[in-house]
């Protein structure tokens, strides 16, 4: 019985994990899904909503309005850099927007190491929100569970927003074929611009809803990301669906890694990826190019 109950609770974390991974991962997949372009500085925007929380929560005491202010000023960030940057090379083709997301990843880490400093910041779990309650055979910490509530929220958000309104049949349309699209009417540049900011205030939120569980740390950028890239490889480029079932893959192979081969944990996930360009060289759910 000890031993189910902790491997259940370790299933539990992997969920977890794989949801906050896909929170972050969602607005990344729906950025290259309509766009083409592979956003490096998404990171750098899902880093900057956990120290935007750290500040929020240090002025006013309140981590419920990080939820609010976090997403606005890096959704507003995002809507800059895609009109004023992104839109400006894009005639140049992708490799020159895959650099120009590289670059202000980069810029956007040492802004954060001179605003904020190296050192990692705690940001406290909000009352309500703290200690543990029985779950599973053992005592589970209740903010895991908010986590896993949020990201799960969220996700259902996004495909009933995608598969029954108007915007997301044009979103989706666009995706598919962003040049029939705009032959019918739709302003396409508008749309690329509101599906780049909401990814962007995505990004924040997952950013957020982390810092009191991983610390606003100027390493969590780059950790992230390389998260993001074996998702975005295993689920196949552009595929909501597909980032979704591997980010849940990528937090059980993590979250078990670490119970059973805790040397090897980080490697696991490089194999899953190889495993499956092996197979499926697009992705469990990418199309054939």
């Amino acid at each position: 019985m000890f031993a189910l109950s902790v491997y259940a609770t370790q299933a539990l974390h992997g969920v977890v994990s794989g949801m906050l991974l896909f929170l972050v991962a969602s607005g990344l997949t729906l950025v290259f899904g309509m766009m083409g372009i592979l956003n490096i500085a998404h990171a750098g925007f899902y880093m900057l909503g956990a120290y935007l929380a750290y500040t929020t929560v240090h002025v006013t005491g309140d981590f419920w309005l990080s939820l609010l202010v976090a997403p606005i000023l890096v959704g507003a960030l995002g809507a800059l850099i895609e009109r004023w940057l992104l839109r400006r090379i894009h005639a140049f083709g992708h490799a020159y927007e895959l650099l120009l997301t590289f670059g202000l990843f980069f810029m956007i880490g040492e802004g954060v190491r001179w605003i904020w400093g190296s050192n990692p910041l705690q940001v406290p779990i909000p009352s309500g929100l703290t200690g543990s309650i029985p779950l599973l055979g053992s005592q589970y910490p209740v903010y895991r569970l908010f986590i896993l509530g949020v990201s799960a929220v969220i996700c259902a958000g996004l495909a009933v927003a995608l598969l029954r309104t108007r915007i997301g049949i044009v979103i989706r349309s666009a995706v598919s074929d962003a040049e029939m699209v705009g032959a019918l009417g739709i302003n396409t540049p508008l749309v690329s611009l509101g599906v780049f900011t909401a990814g962007s205030a995505l990004a924040a939120v997952a950013g957020v809803i982390a810092a009191p569980f991983v610390q606003a740390d100027p390493s969590m950028g780059a950790v992230i990301l390389t998260d993001l890239f074996v998702v975005i490889v295993i689920g196949g480029f552009g595929s909501l669906l597909g980032a979704l079932l591997a980010s849940l893959m990528i937090g059980e192979l993590q979250s078990f890694g670490i119970l059973w081969f805790p040397e090897f944990a980080l490697v696991f996930q490089f194999l899953l990826m190889a495993l499956v360009l092996i197979v499926r060289p697009q992705g469990l759910f990418g199309e054939k190019g």
